[in-house]
């Protein structure tokens, strides 16, 4: 007998849940999970301007280099993570063409592609009340003005290891490692709830 791989995401038993709290806040908290995006770790040299536009051309748009801050061009992201470090972030299915297009902006250069989509998920939060449940878990500041859209932290929430991606004035990605995905949904759901 075969085993059959099944692909199943880390907070794929929660779906019911994060439904059931849109309907208790009436659309005020949305939560639900973006599963399966690809995601490449990249460490290179930003002061190279070569290899920072060869990368850009590779890639359709050009690396953050203001700290914490999001570039992006169509489906794909790139999160400034410190200075010679982002997360590219990508569509489910994209992780080898993502691969490849730093590969081939870092040819003939020294750096670091590192494939990391198995390592988070991410939650998507929004809604009116989105900031409002965030703040309850983590001591950074999450107004529009400090942490806008197309900018990002990493931070604690609630005692967990995240980045936390602003995508407009009531949306943001949280990226959670797999281990603690279901401590932070539950952590959510219980914040709610109180």
């Amino acid at each position: 007998m075969i085993a059959e791989a099944v692909r199943r995401s880390p907070l794929a038993d929660y779906r019911d849940r994060f439904v059931a709290l849109s309907a208790a806040t009436r659309g005020d908290i949305l939560i639900r999970e973006l599963p399966y995006l690809a995601q490449i770790n990249l460490r290179a040299d930003p002061n190279d301007g070569d290899l920072m536009q060869r990368l850009a051309s590779t890639l359709g748009f050009s690396l953050p280099v203001l700290a914490n801050t999001v570039t992006s061009q169509g489906d794909r992201r790139a999160l400034w993570l410190c200075p010679d470090e982002w997360l590219l972030v990508g569509p489910d299915g994209e992780r080898d063409s993502l691969e490849q297009a730093l590969r081939s902006g870092l040819y003939g250069t020294v750096g670091s592609i590192v494939d990391v989509s198995a390592n988070r998920t991410v939650l998507k939060i929004g809604g009116p009340k989105a900031r409002e449940l965030l703040a309850h878990a983590t001591s950074i500041d999450l107004d529009a003005r400090s942490l806008g859209p197309d900018r990002c932290a990493q931070t604690l929430l609630a005692k967990a290891q995240v980045i936390i991606e602003r995508r407009d004035e009531s949306a943001f990605h949280v990226f959670v490692r797999a281990s603690f995905a279901g401590y932070v949904a539950d952590w959510l759901l219980d914040a709610e709830a109180e």
